[in-house]
């Protein structure tokens, strides 16, 4: 029988807390049962000489991480079809940790290095689990808020890198190449210049009916206002209908935008593309969401919000 490598993760826990942090923290991952999401086999706690050694050893996935295949050390490159498949499975990933369980785990730390494909190029999500994120929460650190929609605004960021093959700040380029939301601007106002920002590794097989539908859906993402950012839910149904139209080889058309139509003023309505000036998108993005007093029950768990479905639910 063919046995596969197991990869594994260990903490050190400087005290007992931290243990009992850690033995919380993998109970939660034994909840969480998603095709989207990498699996835990299993896990291992033990006392020696260096103290508590914590381990955990989740699914191997062969194909490494969307980072790993996006990078301009890569000898392979991913196509545009399976670009639109991991879109798609990254978005099914996110709505379930926000809206399909008893509980909300809001990731923090959506990035393609979390972004895993199996041997059948499936994306799976990794590290939500992870104290770190609440940590190097970017959105938390500027404002002290988080909500789910900080999830929606990596995502958006997410999409653009499928799309351009870029980091989303890479010191390595040209200084004014170097952020990529701001580098993008100038070219995604015109479908004409839009094929400039497309990563050139796709060559033939980019479609640029899909590509810039799948742009119109990272904008509203990336909206500055938290409030008016679609939940997960919403943009997964929006990713899909751009798969299945690619897939069955239907007309491309637009996408609807009904909170586009309702935050843009109406002398900006008539400018057309897919300016990112119009959704007024900041470069450093700032959280609006708050919890009412008395709203919900939080609890803040190895870096997780979770929330009761009985309960009622976040502000939006």
């Amino acid at each position: 029988m063919r046995r596969s490598p197991l990869p594994t993760f260990s903490q050190r826990p400087t005290n007992l807390r931290g243990h009992k942090e850690w033995l919380t923290e993998v109970n939660v991952l034994g909840i969480v049962d998603h095709p989207n999401l990498v699996k835990l086999i299993g896990y291992c706690a033990e006392d020696d000489e260096r103290g508590m050694q914590r381990l955990l050893i989740y699914e191997f996935m062969h194909n490494r991480s969307v980072h790993d295949h996006l990078s301009t050390r890569s000898t392979t490159h991913i196509p545009w079809f399976r670009r639109l498949r991991i879109a798609l499975d990254a978005a099914r990933g996110l709505t379930y940790l926000h809206e399909e369980m008893d509980f909300q785990i809001i990731f923090r730390d959506f990035k393609t290095s979390n972004i895993l494909l199996d041997e059948h190029w499936n994306a799976k999500l990794s590290d939500f689990g992870c104290r770190d994120n609440w940590i190097h929460g970017a959105e938390y650190i500027q404002t002290g808020r988080l909500t789910s929609k900080s999830d929606t605004w990596s995502y958006g960021v997410f999409l653009y890198e499928l799309i351009t093959g870029r980091q989303p700040l890479d010191k390595n380029r040209p200084k004014n190449e170097q952020k990529l939301l701001a580098w993008i601007k100038p070219y995604i106002s015109d479908v004409k210049k839009f094929g400039k920002i497309v990563d050139p590794r796709m060559e033939a097989d980019f479609s640029l009916h899909s590509g810039t539908r799948l742009a119109a859906v990272a904008n509203r993402c990336l909206v500055r206002q938290s409030k008016m950012r679609p939940k997960m839910s919403e943009v997964l149904d929006m990713v899909q209908r751009i798969v299945e139209t690619r897939e069955t080889g239907a007309p491309e058309l637009p996408l609807k935008s009904s909170v586009l139509n309702e935050t843009i003023p109406e002398e900006k309505k008539k400018k057309k593309g897919l300016n990112l000036n119009i959704l007024e998108m900041p470069m450093t993005p700032k959280r609006s969401g708050i919890l009412k007093s008395g709203e919900v029950d939080m609890w803040m768990m190895m870096g997780w919000i979770l929330k009761m479905k009985a309960r009622k639910s976040w502000e939006q």
